[in-house]
């Protein structure tokens, strides 16, 4: 069900009401109980997904995926062995043995 926003002309109370759509709008102002409600335009609603668990991908479809992943793998540079940028030699720290 939508959200409709209210205004009283009269004492401008603002509210907000669940209504169907074939629902007749609303005259009767909750604070004052004057028949002197307004509907109004409002900027109407999205779907707000908030927290760290909703990515923009998390509903593409798969060939999308697939194809995401291929680029991503054929743009990443290719990884070097770690094991032979390393040196065998002790660091020095400064200190002597004897």
């Amino acid at each position: 069900m939508p959200t409709y926003d209210y205004k009283c002309k009269k004492c401008d109370h603002v509210w907000e009401e669940f209504a169907s759509i074939k629902a007749p709008p609303t005259k009767k102002c909750p604070a004052c109980k004057k028949n002197s409600a307004e509907r109004q335009i409002s900027t109407g609603a999205a779907i707000l997904f908030k927290g760290s668990g909703f990515y923009l991908t998390d509903y593409r479809s798969d060939s999308y995926k697939k194809a995401a992943a291929a680029d991503s793998a054929a743009s990443s540079p290719p990884k070097s062995d770690s094991s032979s940028t390393k040196s065998d030699s002790k660091p020095s720290g400064g200190k002597s043995d004897s």
